[in-house]
């Protein structure tokens, strides 16, 4: 595309963006991007610009009656000793997009080191499949594949987990794992579940869709029609799909979180709003929008440990759009 295409400066469209104007490599190329109306009024779509105004009607802020208790709660799965830092990013972010009780589940040898750094953030041990079910099923939501590991722990722990009626955030390890018989995640799923892959988990778990569907969006679509849940496919350009053909592109994307960890905190944004019972697909959007806009918040030299900080920031801007 690059040797057939300028760069421009201003690109005006007419009554509403076009997927090129939105999904890369075209995005890059248009610009400034003036949408001109034609008179043309308003039409029917399920194809849309991640903006606040998309979830913000369904954002679950507590009221004056509000308590820990009512806001929901959220469990996280550690990873082992040596791999638990991305749980508590997730955690952490989790607490911090409003979620009343958020609880590290670490295996018994990794108790120690993230209780050396936890706070707000509740810790208690697991070491079955049977005792994380019964944690999963007094929850309303889990995070679940940040840091796992890619063995038969993780992917007897997902299939446990979705005996249960919590809302899953199935991220990283927790999809990889799957990449031999995907089917088998799939027909474990329903429809309150959240997949984000970034582009090489989708690979594995979808084979050949990207390369074969015609856009992004597609992709995604057909995703979460396979999978019967909502799928973000992390980017640039973020795409999340809802199974009933909703797709959503996120705009305010920023080079500055293509850093360690950050799709860890995405997840544990996604899941606090889950366990304050907000629906999955503006759960997704509103997740990736808050995570961007933490990120821009930020700008250079950006960490992970700085996202969940800043939410608060934006989340005041939030409510002042109210």
């Amino acid at each position: 595309m690059g040797d057939a295409a300028f760069q421009a400066g201003l690109t005006v469209t007419f009554h509403h963006r076009k997927p090129a104007h939105v999904l890369q490599p075209g995005r890059a190329y248009c610009g400034e991007v003036v949408v001109a109306d034609i008179g043309l009024g308003e039409t029917r779509t399920n194809l849309y610009e991640n903006t606040p105004e998309l979830w913000q009607g369904k954002f679950p802020w507590p009221d004056a009656t509000a308590h820990k208790h009512s806001r929901g709660r959220l469990i996280v799965v550690s990873g082992e000793a040596w791999r638990t830092g991305a749980a508590r990013l997730a955690s952490r972010a989790g607490l911090r997009i409003g979620a009343g009780l958020v609880t590290v589940l670490s295996p018994p040898d990794a108790l120690a080191v993230n209780a050396a750094h936890l706070e707000a953030v509740m810790l208690a041990p697991f070491e079955t499949e049977q005792e994380l079910e019964a944690a999963g099923a007094a929850s309303e939501a889990v995070v679940i594949g940040p840091a796992a590991g890619v063995n038969d722990e993780t992917l007897g722990n997902v299939l446990a987990l979705a005996r249960t009626g919590a809302a899953l955030v199935i991220d990283a390890d927790a999809l990889t794992v799957f990449r031999d018989d995907p089917e088998e995640l799939f027909s474990a799923l329903d429809r309150d579940d959240v997949l984000t892959p970034h582009p090489g988990e989708f690979e594995r778990i979808f084979p050949g869709l990207l390369k074969s569907a015609s856009s992004k969006v597609e992709a995604a679509r057909e995703a979460a029609r396979r999978a019967g849940t909502v799928v973000l496919v992390k980017g640039a350009d973020t795409v999340i799909a809802a199974p009933d053909g909703r797709a959503a592109v996120n705009m305010n994307g920023v080079p500055w979180l293509a850093t360690a960890g950050s799709g860890d905190v995405l997840a544990g944004f996604i899941g606090g709003l889950l366990a304050q019972g907000m629906e999955s697909f503006e759960a997704a959007c509103a997740g990736a929008w808050i995570h961007a806009a933490c990120g821009a918040a930020f700008g250079p030299g950006l960490i992970s440990e700085d996202l969940p900080g800043l939410a608060p920031r934006v989340l005041a801007d939030l409510v002042k759009r109210r």
